[in-house]
């Protein structure tokens, strides 16, 4: 009941994850929650940031606010992705333990891992190689909160925990074909094509990576078992522990969307990371968390949400 009466910041709080993240918060009975979002918070600015912590005076910092995109966007911004990630993510932490924040929670990214780690991904397999090309300036920025967190423990005996969610998706998401992840970005395609009369649509690569994807609400719950359970300084993945390879999606995405025209795949663009699977024992053990949502049922929900907002989404 205490911890339900702390001041808890959520950095990107009006974003895709923040939200969620926000109405679980909620929905746990917490009273006093606080969004800190970019159009009131430039959290590169070392000014903004003072002034965040001024205001709102949290005790609990959620820090999910990140550059993002999919792999074209990490192609075409590399060094945005890189510099903005790495400048918010060191200045939000460090103005933290400066203003006497009990405890930071620090969302990364399984980006970090290396691009050939074996499947499925442990936590300790976080260090042995480079990330995936086309997203290693997010990975490592994102990675380096993890140093952070450790670096902070060790010399201040400053409380941060380290999370890694998988590939996210859900009611909400990003359908904006500039920066979209492959769920909302194949949604569109599939869609456009039926509301356009088009018989063909494009996917990136050879369909052969496999990812794995969590259901945003199941996060959203896994952040807030990790704010009240888990004190660790060990990373920890989120996520489902299944995979699918990106061909047996877009089949699935065509059933569920009603799109029957053809796939061609454009073989020039890259696959990204050959697979993605984690190990998710750690989280079920150390806060109890294990991922709810059955993922046709998500895809559901996800392409059902978008089709109310079309005409409010980009394209």
């Amino acid at each position: 009941m205490l911890l339900k009466q702390k001041r808890i910041c959520v950095t990107g709080g009006r974003g895709f994850l923040g939200s969620h993240i926000i109405t679980t918060f909620k929905c746990h009975g917490y009273a006093h929650l606080f969004c800190a979002d970019v159009d009131e918070y430039d959290l590169r600015l070392p000014v903004d940031i003072k002034r965040m912590y001024h205001d709102i005076k949290p005790d609990i910092v959620i820090h999910c606010a990140a550059r993002v995109g999919g792999i074209g966007a990490n192609r075409k911004y590399p060094g945005e992705f890189f510099y903005d990630n790495l400048i918010m993510g060191v200045n939000v932490m460090e103005y933290a333990r400066r203003s006497g924040v009990e405890k930071f929670v620090a969302i990364g990214t399984i980006c970090s891992y290396p691009k050939h780690t074996p499947v499925p991904f442990r936590e300790e397999n976080l260090w042995n190689g480079y990330p995936e090309e086309t997203n290693a300036p997010y990975g490592l920025a994102k990675k380096m909160l993890l140093v952070q967190s450790h670096a902070y423990r060790q010399q201040y005996g400053f409380d941060s925990i380290y999370l890694m969610p998988v590939n996210l998706y859900g009611p909400g998401d990003k359908f904006d074909p500039e920066t979209s992840h492959v769920i909302p970005a194949l949604i569109k395609k599939c869609l456009d094509a039926i509301e356009y009369g088009q018989h063909e649509i494009v996917v990136w690569g050879t369909g052969s990576a496999s990812r794995e994807f969590l259901y945003v609400e199941d996060c959203a719950e896994a952040v807030v078992l990790a704010t009240e359970r888990y004190n660790g300084s060990s990373p920890i993945n989120i996520g489902t522990g299944l995979e699918i390879t990106i061909r047996d999606l877009v089949q699935l995405i065509m059933s569920l969307t009603g799109y029957t025209g053809t796939i061609t795949w454009d073989t020039s663009k890259p696959d990204g990371q050959p697979r993605r699977m984690l190990d998710t024992s750690k989280a079920e053990k150390a806060f109890g968390f294990k991922a709810q949502t059955d993922f046709k049922i998500g895809l559901e929900k996800t392409i059902s949400w978008y089709r109310e907002h079309r005409t409010e989404r980009i394209g």
